[in-house]
């Protein structure tokens, strides 16, 4: 039995405490949060520091559910203790914070959309891909934007919070190469938070490789959409599909849910610093890549305003 220490009891945090507790194999011991907004599952005990929970505990896997500005500490802390770390994106909004250290590779993000069905397979072969496209269409209502997720400073924008999946697993597809040219536009629209209502960028690489993103967040009834599409080289497409990517490569009518999602990731942490590691899980280190992309975007992104004239 592996036993779990989980920092942070906001909305993210109350999934995993209920995908953890519903898990074979783990036992979470205590949640970690100053300021709970979800009261821990009964029996579980909340502390105010994660400090005091990775003393107590010694956990063999921590899973870290907080803002940028605490878990990349948190995280790093709990992997220098000998745990097996899940943290959740964007971890930090600056990719200098993500520069190597020895504890990083017992920290893995946690993107659960990339256990789908078949990706596995598709980032095990690493097929030779030219293109990649990025589509979010992510309806959230107006009390979604509260506290930390209200600023730019402290949460990033949407493509740090809503269309990282989609990126992460793009760029892991892509060729590693640097960029040469970015040409994107963010709209504000809504105005309920600091972060724009959508962006669009393409993203030209020195290899020749392009990477295009449209994202939208808004508050309509449409159904949401989080795709990646790869054009390989031989000419052929794949198609990664669901809500948030969830039916992988399969069928977005019997796509897993998101319990089945989290519980194949949990499952998939290594016990100690063996590997080879399973291919859906995604190293904090390859996640800097993924941050200087849309570091880039935004630094390069022009404003257009409600009329569609520039800002």
């Amino acid at each position: 039995m592996r036993r779990v220490l989980l920092i942070g009891s906001g909305e993210v945090g109350a999934k995993h405490a209920e995908a953890l507790t519903r898990t074979e194999g783990v036992d979470l011991v205590g949640v970690a949060d100053p300021s709970p907004v979800v009261t821990p599952p009964a029996g579980v005990p909340l502390l105010a520091r994660w400090e005091t929970g990775l003393d107590r505990f010694a956990p063999d896997v921590v899973v870290v559910a907080t803002p940028p500005g605490t878990a990349l500490a948190a995280a790093r802390a709990a992997a220098r203790g000998g745990a097996a770390v899940l943290v959740e994106k964007p971890v930090t909004l600056d990719p200098a914070d993500l520069t190597a250290a020895p504890e990083d590779e017992r920290i893995f993000v946690a993107f659960q959309p990339h256990f789908a069905p078949g990706l596995a397979g598709l980032l095990d072969q690493k097929p030779t891909v030219r293109r990649a496209a990025v589509t979010l269409e992510c309806r959230r209502d107006r009390a979604y934007y509260r506290t930390w997720r209200t600023r730019y400073t402290t949460a990033g924008g949407v493509l740090h919070q809503q269309a990282i999946h989609g990126l992460a697993l793009a760029l892991r597809l892509l060729p590693p190469s640097p960029i040469t040219s970015c040409t994107a536009q963010v709209h504000r629209e809504r105005r309920w938070a600091e972060s724009e209502d959508r962006i669009t960028a393409t993203v030209t690489f020195e290899d020749g490789t392009v990477l295009t993103v449209n994202a939208r967040v808004d508050s309509t009834d449409q159904p949401r959409r989080h795709e990646l599409t790869l054009h390989l080289d031989d000419g052929q497409q794949v198609h990664v599909r669901g809500r948030n990517l969830e039916a992988g490569l399969g069928d977005p009518l019997s796509a897993p849910g998101d319990l089945e999602l989290r519980q194949a990731m949990y499952r998939a942490l290594p016990a100690g610093d063996a590997g080879p590691y399973h291919p859906s899980l995604f190293p904090l280190p390859q996640l800097r890549r993924t941050l200087e992309v849309i570091d880039h975007a935004y630094r390069t992104a022009r404003n257009v305003s409600e009329a569609g004239t520039a800002a």
